[in-house]
């Protein structure tokens, strides 16, 4: 099948953005030793769509956080770009997570104080955008996940499905290269679940 090959041909062109090699993370409890993650390697290719599927406390949310560069591994290394975040100390990894990477969470973890679109400007705040471009961006990327016209509700004026629409908006107004989402459907019905999902793929894919 010619599309077939042809999307091949592609994938084996796209650059590996995230490479992991040989992460191992130790959580320790007193005098017990916990393995959260053991010998773990894997490229992730830029473009790439990737799932991680397994039961509760098998390591998903530990990996994620050690590919974010919240956690370091105990052993082991981790190149975004080719940069070995496991080296950087604290202030650097925080610059390098406002400038490249979105976070989207499973309780939403909204600003309850804050309308949706202060929320979603948040990042842009770090970044020093003025108000004026904040607003902009905040607006475009609400209408971009169909809430237009939301911009001044809080989230207790929202479902959690459009709670976690906001989530998105916020995790792509920086425009990231990586986004990680940890149970982004975990606490929405199977119907919203699928339709957050849909929304999250369409809006990496156009990015």
């Amino acid at each position: 099948d010619i599309s077939v090959i042809t999307f091949f041909r592609k994938r084996q062109r796209m650059k590996t953005l995230i490479e992991v090699k040989h992460v191992k993370k130790i959580y320790r409890m007193g005098v017990e030793k916990i393995l959260a993650l053991d010998d773990i390697s894997l490229k992730i290719k830029k473009g790439e769509i990737l799932c991680l599927v397994g039961t509760s406390g098998s390591g998903k949310s530990t990996f994620l956080n050690m590919v974010a560069g919240l956690e370091k591994p105990t052993r082991g290394e981790i190149y975004i770009g080719g940069i070995p975040i496991h080296q950087l100390n604290e202030e650097k990894i925080t610059l390098f997570r406002q400038k490249n990477i979105g976070f989207i969470f499973q309780s939403f973890h909204l600003l309850p104080m804050l309308t949706a679109l202060e929320n979603v400007s948040i990042p842009l705040v770090f970044r020093g955008v003025e108000k004026k471009k904040r607003e902009q961006i905040g607006k475009a990327m609400l209408e971009a996940v169909g809430l237009f016209g939301y911009e001044k509700r809080k989230p207790s004026q929202m479902s959690g499905g459009q709670q976690q629409r906001v989530g998105i908006a916020r995790a792509l107004a920086g425009d990231p290269k990586i986004i990680f989402a940890d149970e982004p459907t975990g606490n929405l019905d199977s119907a919203t679940s699928r339709e957050v999902m849909t929304l999250m793929t369409k809006m990496v894919r156009e990015k």
